[in-house]
């Protein structure tokens, strides 16, 4: 597993004091305000420890230590953030989507494996997984209580209970003509 995982993207400056605007690439972007600091490298090179951080029109406003004014902010713009995975303790049964992503997705009763989860999305109430079998046909599984049986990411794998048609081209019911 990743030890540092991507926070969000500095898309701008704010005011003239080095403060830094943060597109979150989290659920909630009170989730950065919480981070006690930030990385500019994948790998966490060239730490930075956030002295304030508040949420602000559904972005972050980022203060980091080292950064006094407005030029010295201009460096960090279309830069990537991260965090490292020690600073965050999840709720029992929540995981990062880099962890989900990779996962083998295999039927609860069956054991028949269905393919790997390459995407997550949130278009709705609930997260979408894009799975895609060996023969590169892509299919949107919704991660749903019904659907979902176990979330296994430390093991490279999720259960699921799927309906018929679910893993099937088109979708469709198979015994329709």
């Amino acid at each position: 597993m990743k030890q540092y995982l991507e926070a969000g993207e500095f898309v701008t400056t704010h005011g003239v004091m080095g403060e830094l605007k943060l597109y979150p690439w989290c659920d909630d972007p009170a989730f950065i305000t919480k981070l006690p600091r930030l990385f500019l490298g994948k790998n966490g090179e060239k730490e930075k420890k956030v002295l304030a951080a508040r949420v602000h029109k559904g972005m972050c406003l980022v203060k980091l230590e080292g950064i006094q004014s407005i030029d010295e902010a201009r460096t960090y713009v279309r830069k990537i953030a991260y965090f490292a995975r020690a600073d965050v303790d999840l709720p029992e049964g929540r995981f990062f989507v880099q962890d989900i992503i990779g996962c083998k997705v295999k039927d609860a009763l069956t054991g028949q494996e269905y393919g790997t989860v390459t995407d997550v999305t949130h278009p709705a109430a609930s997260d979408i997984y894009e799975v895609r079998n060996d023969q590169g046909e892509v299919f949107l599984f919704p991660a749903v209580s019904e659907f979902l049986e176990e979330l296994c990411p430390d093991k490279g794998y999720i259960t699921v209970k799927p309906i018929q048609g679910m893993f099937t081209s088109g979708g469709g019911n198979d015994d329709e003509d």
